[in-house]
This record gives structure tokens, C-alpha cells and sequence, in this order.
């Protein structure tokens, strides 16, 4: 499979649709294909690097292979061990070894939380996505949450610090996409802090993430609308009297070619939506 994509995509049309059309006449789906890829790029990275026997590979469901080969070199072996012993490895145990190796390792978990991974008295399953959520933020935010984990090192802290790294990721992608905040009376840090202050940075996460939406979808309805006025016009210029069902096709879409766009609110209601559209 991956040899006939890299050979269509050197003859081809560099979009992939000779690849496509060969899938096709082999009956064969774009994601089973792809998810066999993957397959085989796992076992490069594990054969090239020393991990894996070829006689070891049938220890693996198709699953466990792909995230071993997605792993830590430090968990990479460890499998790599199992699988040599006889073990039968499947993604679930892959997981619970990563799992444990981020807990044991991560330097953004602090000295208590890694002790009590240690000795198992917390659940590293919790620890993994606290640690993947917290690469995500600046160095000043993540001090704060070590500091927060720290000093009630339990299950129920990890929950709601990974909530909260979560959201604090969310906002910070988000404002960074919304042209309303660009603007210098704002301190989008001073907004954050006092959005964990009275306990709604959730709201406020989602609120600039619906504003960046919002913006992305306001520049999406000016270009269709110049698109849809371009091309009435062509057809206009193209259609006369001998065309009178085409001249009424444009007549109803003069609603959405005006300069206030009118649709209704829903295929059931008398409730119309209209934007004006400034075209300067």
C-alpha cells in the first residue's frame, strides 16, 4: 500500500486520486488503507531502532503495535522486553505502561504526586492527560498548577487542576485567534486570573472560543456572498428572455444576493434572520 501511493504520487497528479482510484478497484477503504500505513510505519520506527524482532511482531494486536511505536523509548523497551518473553501485548497494557513512565518521569508533576504514583496509592491513568494538557501552557501557568497538586496531592485535585489546565489551554488558543481582543486596553492574563478568581474560566474559555468562531465565520459569509453576488451577476448578464425560469431562480435568490441578506430562522418558523452587508 505504500509503495503504490509514493508511486502514484510521483506519476500522478500530486493529489493522491491515482492512489484513490487503486484503492477502489481493490475494494479497499482511504482509512483501512491508511490505518495499514501506519501499521507499517510502526514497524520501521520499531525494526529500525532495535525494539522488535521480526519474530516478536504477532505478540501485538494491530492497535497495541501502532502506540508502542508512538511511545517513549524508555516504554518502547519495556514492551519490546514483554513481547520477547511471550507476552501477549495489547494497547490497553501499552497505555497503563505509558501511563506509569509519564507519572514516574514528567518533571511538570510535583515530588508528592510522583511519590504516590510510586507507590500506586494514586491512579497514574489521572496522570497522563494532567501532563498532557499542562505541555500545552506557558512556564507561569504551569508553576500554579504544581503548586495546586502539591499541596492536596489526590485523585479529586487532578481532576479538577486537569479541567482547569484544559480550559486555560482552550482560552489561550482562542484569544490568540480573535481579532477583537487585539487591542491594547486588554490584559488577556489579568482577564484569565480573574475569570479563575470567581470560578468561571469554563464559561469564559467557551465564550472566546465562540468568538473566534464567530469571526471565522462572519469572513466566510462576506466571501460566499461576493461569490454569490459574482456569480448572479454572470448569469444574468448570460440569461434574457428566452430563460424566464432562470431570471426566477435569480429572483429568488435576491434575498441572499442583497445588500441585507434575509433567510428564515428555521424551515418551521416565520422568524428571518437579516444581516446587512457594508460593502466598502
Amino acid at each position: 500500500l505504500r509503495a503504490v501511493r509514493d508511486r502514484e504520487k510521483r506519476n500522478g497528479d500530486g493529489r493522491g486520486t491515482g492512489f484513490l482510484n487503486w484503492l477502489k478497484d481493490r475494494e479497499i477503504s482511504k482509512s483501512q488503507a491508511y490505518a495499514l500505513i501506519e501499521v507499517a510505519n510502526s514497524a520501521d520506527t520499531l525494526l529500525e531502532g532495535g525494539y522488535l524482532e521480526p519474530e516478536d511482531v504477532n505478540q501485538f494486536s494491530k492497535r497495541a503495535f501502532v502506540e508502542t511505536a508512538h511511545s517513549a523509548p524508555e516504554v518502547k523497551q519495556m514492551v519490546s522486553d514483554a513481547a520477547r518473553k511471550g507476552d501477549r501485548i495489547t494497547r490497553r497494557e501499552v497505555r497503563q505502561l505509558s501511563d506509569e513512565w509519564t507519572a514516574m518521569t514528567s518533571d511538570l508533576l510535583p515530588e508528592p504526586i510522583r511519590e504516590k504514583a510510586a507507590d500506586h496509592t494514586l491512579p497514574t491513568r489521572y496522570l497522563a492527560p494532567l501532563v498532557k494538557e499542562m505541555q500545552k501552557l506557558p512556564v507561569t501557568h504551569q508553576v500554579t498548577l504544581r503548586e495546586t497538586i502539591a499541596e492536596t496531592p489526590d485523585v479529586d485535585t487532578v481532576k479538577q487542576v486537569t479541567a482547569e489546565a484544559r480550559y486555560l489551554a482552550k482560552y489561550l488558543e482562542a484569544a490568540a485567534r480573535v481579532q477583537a481582543l487585539s487591542t491594547e486596553s486588554l490584559n488577556l492574563e489579568l482577564a484569565l486570573e480573574e475569570a479563575l478568581r470567581i470560578g468561571c474560566l469554563s464559561a469564559t474559555a467557551d465564550l472566546v472560543n465562540q468568538a473566534a468562531q464567530l469571526e471565522q465565520t462572519v469572513v466566510k459569509l462576506f466571501l460566499t456572498w461576493k461569490r454569490l453576488n459574482s456569480l448572479s451577476e454572470r448569469v444574468y448578464l448570460d440569461s434574457g428572455e428566452s430563460t424566464p425560469h432562470l431570471r426566477t431562480l435569480l429572483s429568488c435568490l435576491g434575498n441572499l444576493a442583497n445588500d441585507v441578506i434575509e433567510t428564515p430562522l428555521d424551515d418551521m418558523s416565520d422568524r428571518v434572520v437579516r444581516l446587512q452587508v457594508l460593502n466598502e
